[in-house]
């Protein structure tokens, strides 16, 4: 099982989107998928159609030792699968204080770790602890962000939190690329960023892909009604780019291997 982490602690940069289309593409491309959701405002969740008020078991409740991995999980479809952190999770920083705490997330997954081809963590936009386990659970991480000077300089903290864990949690850590989001070319200012985002990817030892994702009505409807655009809108071009993203990272995968 592949474990791949997006992040960013810019929020708006369509990161729980992302998450939520991609683990969709490659569930549609008859890849089994675990969808793990750690940012406690439970968005990926509610995208997933997962009524939070009734969760009776969440992630908090496995990493309180309370109950087993397996009741945990909730089936979205076969072969499709979800795992939330809940509300609870908002005060992890506080209440998670014991020694190995950054290893909470890799041991639950481990347990999985025969039954799924990819897993996909969602973060919270803060570069907590439940971040640190996420990143020390993976191999891979995406990093979804806009054309701004603000998503630019937010890469340096994250550069910094990147660089830790590897030194302390996970060396094999890879950032598999910057995924360009909310993006039209039509701007000479779009153009100019994506230079620079580039030129920071080059010091992040990554490359931006060359997929790009345009901001869309597609996606703000097919989230109104919970469900993907995929299933709403197949024809969109915003279906192409994510569709051409997925793609892109899948071929990459192919070749490593």
């Amino acid at each position: 099982m592949e474990i791949i982490t997006l992040t960013n602690q810019k929020g708006g940069v369509a990161k729980t989107t992302t998450a939520h289309t991609l683990a969709t593409g490659l569930y549609n491309r008859n890849y089994k998928v675990m969808i793990v959701d750690l940012d406690p405002q439970c968005n990926l969740s509610y995208s997933c159609r997962i009524d939070m008020v009734n969760v009776e078991h969440t992630l908090y409740d496995v990493f309180k030792n309370d109950i087993s991995v397996k009741k945990a999980i909730i089936n979205i479809k076969n072969g499709f699968d979800i795992m939330t952190g809940g509300l609870t999770l908002a005060g992890a920083d506080m209440e998670f204080m014991q020694t190995g705490r950054e290893y909470m997330l890799r041991e639950v997954l481990k347990e999985l770790s025969d039954n799924y081809d990819y897993c996909i963590i969602d973060t919270p936009p803060t570069l907590g602890i439940l971040t640190v386990n996420a990143l020390t659970a993976s191999q891979t991480i995406i990093i979804p962000l806009t054309a701004d000077a603000y998503a630019i300089q937010g890469l340096s903290q994250l550069q910094g939190l990147i660089k830790n864990v590897r030194k302390y949690c996970n060396p094999d850590l890879s950032i598999a690329g910057l995924l360009l989001t909310r993006y039209s070319d039509r701007t000479v200012i779009s153009r100019d960023l994506k230079q620079h985002i580039e030129e920071a990817a080059e010091r992040l030892k990554t490359k931006l892909f060359k997929s790009t994702i345009r901001e869309a009505v597609a996606v703000r409807e097919s989230q109104l009604i919970v469900s993907d655009i995929f299933a709403e809108a197949p024809k969109s071009k915003v279906t192409k780019d994510y569709n051409d993203f997925i793609d892109e990272f899948l071929k990459e995968r192919l070749v490593k291997r």
